[in-house]
């Protein structure tokens, strides 16, 4: 019987994968036997430190063993797991941390350059307890405590369209239900060796990440920052057989020789050139594409047997237990066992996200053809990806209002080679700003892949005959 608790399922892998790897990185290699050890051993840690079932534990640290051992410790110990975004600012951990209300902290003091810990301590924003990532050595284990399958295993915040930041609570059969039904869709066993490139902090990296590893027996490969040439080598030595990742991962691991260890590739929802994936599915084997949101991680997904138009321009059919609707305006809805509890603190939001029926309603738009599969075709919000990390407008809208000359703005995404995209401020000034004045401002107060890249003054926004800002015509004038 496959385990309903994120605890159980540790207890789970060790027995059942024993001295299989479980996790690689550098020179640290534990098996499963040795995670359930470790994952003990902080467990206790917490616990030593007063953490109590259903307190909530912020993890806020880079794509290592730490994440991992720390993220199914605070399982083990009750807890329920908040990730924070590594690129955030200060004010944003801050705001993530306090509206938890975490009672705990695992974080990274040394990480791109910045000392997060420091920076909340300026802030006074720092939990009663605190683990620094770095050499543990715990010694004393405790058991796993008891949490049931209806119990919340995490919190993981997203943003509106407001740019208000919601923490989508998940319940722990949720989290392994959808792990399980990606690794079914990839057939992931315990041969496999998962290279992870996607943030941790991000339902990808955990969920579809290091939850469909614990429940397979695959060998889990972190990687901490992404860099082409690391990838490439991580995939030689360590023989990865499952690398998720954009479209542009594939086309630079396709320009040289090697790699061929690989067999299944997954990306996102975006429509991939069908000659690259045919290249992909002849080079590595099997190459699938999926949709999902931190609402409901992994809603639909393409099947190994799928072709290359289908791969190339769907994302995949329903799974993890997901109904699929199209509404009367074209935007997707999702119902099934795996959509979240809710928001934390906001029934307001989350009656708004989900109706009296069920139905998330997504603000994706798409079409869906007589055989189930999804094609995304636009967003209803106007939520654009940069690098890989959702980046929301109405945010970076508020940031820029408080810089002193800007009247108002507007921000969209525009195509970018190597970011997939990138932010276009539209800015209206009362006084003599430059796009520098602009940039830096930003770059206080949001997220490296948040600030604008490109800046462009208007005299005045085009707006309807009701006052709302045409970012319609916004995205027409770049095109």
């Amino acid at each position: 019987m496959a385990p309903s608790t994120i605890p159980a399922a540790v207890d789970a892998a060790a027995e059942r994968f024993g001295d299989n790897e479980a996790v690689v990185d550098g020179e640290v290699r534990l098996t499963y036997r040795d995670l359930r050890t470790r994952v003990r051993q902080v467990a206790a840690a917490f616990v030593a430190g007063g953490l109590r079932p259903g307190d909530r534990v912020a993890i806020c640290a880079p794509n290592t063993w730490h994440w991992v051992v720390a993220a199914l410790g605070a399982s083990c110990a009750g807890g329920v797991l908040v990730p924070v975004n590594t690129r955030f600012t200060a004010p944003e951990m801050l705001d993530v941390i306090s509206r938890s209300e975490a009672a705990a902290l695992v974080v990274a003091t040394d990480f791109l350059g910045r000392n997060r810990l420091a920076e909340l301590q300026e802030l006074g924003g720092v939990p009663g307890f605190v683990l620094v990532c770095d050499d543990w050595s715990f010694v004393d284990e405790v058991d796993a405590v008891a949490v049931q399958p209806d119990d919340i295993s995490d919190i993981l915040f997203t943003s509106g369209t407001t740019g208000r930041s919601k923490g989508a609570m998940s319940a722990h059969r949720q989290a392994l239900a959808v792990a399980a039904a990606w690794a079914d869709c990839g057939n992931v066993v315990a041969d496999d060796r998962y290279l992870v490139i996607n943030p941790f902090f991000h339902s990808f990296g955990y969920k579809a990440g290091i939850l469909v590893c614990l429940l397979t027996g695959a060998t889990l490969v972190p990687q901490a920052v992404f860099d082409v040439a690391r990838t490439r080598e991580l995939v030689e030595r360590e023989r990865i057989t499952v690398l998720p990742g954009p479209p542009t991962i594939y086309q630079s691991l396709l320009s040289e020789p090697g790699c061929d260890s690989l067999r299944l590739a997954v990306t996102g929802a975006a429509t991939v050139p069908i000659a690259l994936v045919e290249r992909m599915q002849k080079r590595f084997g099997t190459v699938l594409t999926a949709y999902g949101l931190t609402e409901a991680v992994v809603a639909t997904m393409c099947r190994p047997d799928d072709d290359a138009d289908t791969v190339a321009h769907t994302s995949g059919r329903a799974t993890a237990g997901f109904e699929v609707k199209i509404a009367s305006s074209g935007e997707i809805l999702l119902r099934g066992p795996n959509v979240m509890i809710g928001y934390l603190d906001d029934a307001a939001a989350t009656a708004a996200a989900i109706d009296a029926d069920g139905w998330l309603h997504t603000g994706d738009v798409g079409i869906l053809d007589d055989r189930g599969y999804l094609t995304i075709t636009d967003r209803l919000k106007d939520m654009y990806v940069c690098g890989g990390f959702n980046v929301y407008p109405a945010e970076v809208e508020q940031a820029l209002a408080r810089l002193a000359g800007v009247t108002e703005s507007a921000v969209i995404g525009v195509p970018d080679e190597r970011m997939g995209e990138v932010g276009k401020a539209f800015v209206v000034a009362s006084t003599t700003l430059s796009t520098e004045d602009v940039i830096e401002h930003c770059r206080a107060l949001v997220a490296n892949y948040k600030v604008p890249r490109h800046v462009e003054f208007l005299s005045a926004l085009p707006r309807n005959p009701s006052g709302k800002v045409l970012k319609r015509l916004l995205r027409e004038e770049v095109r």
